[in-house]
């Protein structure tokens, strides 16, 4: 998981920065918009809401990842009779991923409302007071997300330290006992 979120982590992050340049492009929406001007603020709509499925599915993949690897470290800790500090370590990293993950879904969904309300196509009075709100909006959810990426990268690390610490203990026990080999 250390060598692969990362990866995900950028690919999510470079659809979110595709989204805002493509909202740059768009030109005036609001005032006799061209057939251009609409078809890239579609491409816009479209490349925002995969950013935000692509961060929401980075995020599931850490809290996935958390939730097996401290429900394997209970069990293997218990099971060897390790140190029960080890399986405290890995929960704890749980519970300090969650928030970030969390915040890093509620970021988009913030983003995405604000797209929503500076839409001409809704119909709604005023959308163009909210264009500026959501370029701001959107360049802040890209560093708030980046930062919760690196957060839970961080913790992502520290746990793969923990399993590695297991996995050594284990295999001398078990080397001990005659087990392997």
């Amino acid at each position: 998981m250390s060598r692969i979120f990362p990866t995900l982590a950028v690919l999510s992050l470079l659809v979110m920065v595709a989204a805002v340049v493509l909202g740059l492009s768009i030109g005036d929406l609001y005032q006799d918009p061209s057939t251009q001007t609409l078809h890239i603020r579609g491409v816009h709509m479209l490349t925002g809401t995969a950013a935000a499925l692509a961060v929401v599915l980075v995020h599931s993949i850490v809290v996935t990842y958390f939730v097996g690897t401290s429900r394997w470290c209970k069990e293997v800790t218990e099971t060897y009779r390790l140190d029960h500090e080890l399986a405290v370590q890995s929960a704890m990293l749980k519970r300090r991923t969650f928030p970030w993950a969390v915040l890093g879904m509620l970021a988009v969904v913030g983003v995405g409302a604000l797209g929503a309300a500076s839409d001409p196509g809704t119909g709604r009075a005023n959308t163009a007071a909210m264009a500026p709100k959501h370029y701001v909006g959107a360049l802040a959810g890209l560093a708030l997300v980046a930062w919760t990426y690196y957060r839970a990268w961080l913790n992502v690390v520290a746990n793969q330290l923990v399993i590695e610490r297991i996995v050594a203990k284990v295999g001398e026990i078990r080397q001990q006992r005659g087990l392997d080999g």
